[in-house]
């Protein structure tokens, strides 16, 4: 009845709402209700928002307007965890446990059920944490003396570290659902139940974090070239652009001959084709559009009669 995701990496803040946020718009079950999200920011401050109806849509909220991104300092956290289910739970924090020295807590099903000791369960791993323990010890320490509790829990230490366990009991579960990914020093787990499909959104949620976490900013083309409808396509070795010192293209060179004879649609310049000036290569194409070739002509390019092309210089 419940999901938690927890990340470390570039952006996690913004991962972790990113991928809440597409568990409520394909999932069905028990979602869209309470949020209790935290982060712990670059420089140490442990950051909390919360809601009890509503999920992503009223998680954040900037002036009159709901359902926005995290703010900046939020997004960029690189420490982030969530927990969410249906509306209207009693303390919507206490599900979530956080210390800025040592890290963050997080699950599913209920992180605040009471353990051996008397204290729930979330609170006994973050007290290992805050006793030096690594994320992964913690929570098999509290797991291994607790094997009957109702909850799977995921830690993430201060040095980065992601791990989730559930307890023997949830793992018995016909509805639990679980995955964990990491590439290039960025990580996510997820556990989640009574929401479905069950098994698709733990992929959904994976990718779309590490895909947040490690986007590649977007490059800023180093020039132009003019493309004119009507410039001739010849027969070459590869798909290129070649084009005067003015940056407007003179020709464009193909290896597929179909297009060079009657009408033709396909891409025709691709993503990453050379350009070159005055027969010196000096980039390459950053985009690439639909192009109507007729009796080995352009005909229309990205179905206009002049296109741009950003390219990124190749190195001297």
């Amino acid at each position: 009845m419940t999901i938690g995701i927890a990340a470390h990496g570039p952006n996690a803040g913004l991962a972790i709402y990113r991928s809440l946020r597409a568990v409520e718009r394909v999932g069905t079950g028990s979602i869209g209700g309470f949020a209790a999200f935290a982060v712990i920011t670059a420089d140490g401050k442990l950051l909390r928002h919360e809601t009890q109806r509503g999920g992503t849509s009223t998680l954040f909220i900037e002036g009159e307007v709901t359902g926005t991104d995290p703010p900046p300092e939020v997004a960029a956290a690189t420490f982030a965890a969530v927990i969410s289910s249906g509306p209207d739970r009693p303390a919507p924090e206490s599900f979530l446990r956080a210390d800025p020295l040592a890290g963050l807590v997080t699950g599913h099903r209920m992180p605040i059920a009471i353990g051996l000791g008397g204290v729930e369960v979330n609170q006994q791993v973050l007290d290992l944490m805050k006793g030096g323990q690594p994320a992964q010890a913690a929570v098999d320490t509290v797991m291994d003396r607790n094997p009957e509790v109702d909850a799977g829990l995921i830690a993430i230490d201060r040095n980065g570290l992601v791990y989730g366990r559930n307890s023997a009991r949830v793992l018995r579960r016909p509805d639990l659902a679980e995955a964990r990914a990491s590439r290039e020093g960025a990580s996510v787990v997820v556990f989640y139940n009574a929401i479905r499909p069950r098994a698709a959104l733990a992929g959904l949620v994976t990718e779309i974090a590490l895909d947040t976490m490690l986007a590649m900013p977007m490059l800023k083309p180093d020039g132009q070239i003019t493309v004119d409808a009507g410039i001739p396509v010849i027969a070459g070795r590869a798909t290129a652009i070649y084009c005067d010192a003015n940056g407007v293209a003179t020709h464009v060179t193909t290896n597929e001959l179909e297009v060079l004879t009657g009408r033709r649609i396909g891409t025709g310049i691709y993503l990453g084709s050379p350009v070159y000036r005055d027969g010196k290569l000096i980039g390459h194409t950053m985009l690439e559009t639909m192009i109507i070739f007729q009796d080995g002509k352009l005909a229309r390019v990205g179905g206009q009669k002049i296109f741009s092309f950003g390219y990124q210089r190749v190195a001297e």
